[in-house]
């Protein structure tokens, strides 16, 4: 939900409702995630959680950017932007960040694409932070448990946005929810946080039933007023029928679960032309920022989980009150 439609409306109207609302911060600057966390906090005396990308940073890349520029460059006219250029890649965001986390005292710090070092964990902990890591396999969970994490995040192959993959290759990491919640339970005794594709109460119950303590929930939440994803992106995902995302990295150089729309398209049998993370998403960033200014989906980074199809629009409180509902409907039909 960073980059835009993590807003502290959004975490306030959820926390506020009895769940725990989570600050996408990853793209935030250490100013905007004091003030983000002052503005929740004024919305809010229940507890939410913070969330930034915590490893895969890199700054020795290597790459030849001539094909994403000369098809950017085509985009760009079609927007009415300048050419296309290669931008410098800035330092790691993620220790200044982090020290904003420290500094603001969230009651729960979340974090995926990696395990921050034991020194940072013990600073968090001293700060009577809760911690929650994001695991796509087995291995990656016996280390977050290892480390000492709170609970662990099981990131389903369904999931929207981002991959969180970082100790194992990609491909091996797209395991099914299910699976890799059964899997998780059974190798740690780390409490489990079911997310990926969950829309509904159905959903959630059957993630309950086979072992997870919580649930995470992001594309559910896309569509509610208090999201602040753009007009456009809110409407691709109310207007999907049907599970058409597919995992690419054409927005950002890494994998990350979207709707198919006309800039995936374009990539098709041209993904040697990608570039590296960061370099990929900062270089698209004009682009997507423009398209959601005009109201153009198709070069929009429409991040979703494969149960976009059942998207609400209704104001947060609301949904976390029907997922409620829905969740005792189950329990009350399976007993």
């Amino acid at each position: 939900m960073g980059g835009g439609p993590s807003t502290p409306e959004l975490v306030a109207a959820v926390s506020n409702a009895g769940g725990l609302g989570s600050l996408g911060a990853a793209y935030l600057s250490p100013e905007q995630i004091v003030e983000s966390i002052a503005r929740i906090r004024a919305l809010t005396d229940r507890p939410f959680q913070v969330n930034l990308f915590a490893g895969g940073w890199e700054t020795d890349l290597r790459y030849d950017a001539a094909p994403m520029l000369e098809l950017l460059s085509e985009i760009h006219a079609q927007l009415g932007l300048p050419a296309p250029a290669i931008p410098q890649i800035p330092a790691d965001p993620f220790p200044a960040q982090l020290q904003a986390v420290f500094d603001a005292r969230p009651p729960v710090f979340s974090f995926t694409f990696g395990v921050p070092d034991r020194d940072v964990l013990s600073r968090l902990k001293e700060r009577d932070i809760t911690l929650i890591g994001t695991a796509t396999t087995v291995e990656e969970a016996r280390l977050l448990a290892g480390a000492g994490i709170d609970a662990i995040v099981a990131q389903g192959a369904e999931a929207g946005a981002h991959r969180g993959t970082f100790a194992v290759p990609f491909d091996q990491a797209l395991v099914p929810l299910v699976q890799l919640t059964c899997q998780i339970r059974a190798a740690v005794q780390t409490p489990v946080i079911a997310s990926g594709g969950l829309m509904d109460g159905r959903d959630i119950a059957s993630a309950l039933a086979v072992g997870a303590s919580a649930v995470a929930l992001g594309t559910a939440f896309l569509a509610c007023p208090e999201s602040g994803a753009s007009p456009p992106y809110k409407q691709a995902v109310l207007s999907a029928r049907s599970d058409t995302t597919v995992i690419t990295r054409a927005f950002s150089g890494r994998p990350a679960r979207g709707l198919r729309n006309e800039f995936i398209a374009r990539l098709d049998g041209r993904q040697a032309a990608i570039l590296p993370y960061p370099l990929q998403n900062a270089l698209t960033r004009a682009m997507r920022t423009a398209a959601a200014r005009q109201g153009i989906p198709g070069f929009l980074s429409l991040w979703a989980g494969t149960g976009v199809s059942r998207a609400r629009s209704l104001p947060a409180a609301q949904l976390v009150r029907t997922l409620v509902e829905e969740i005792d409907q189950q329990s009350r039909a399976r007993s």
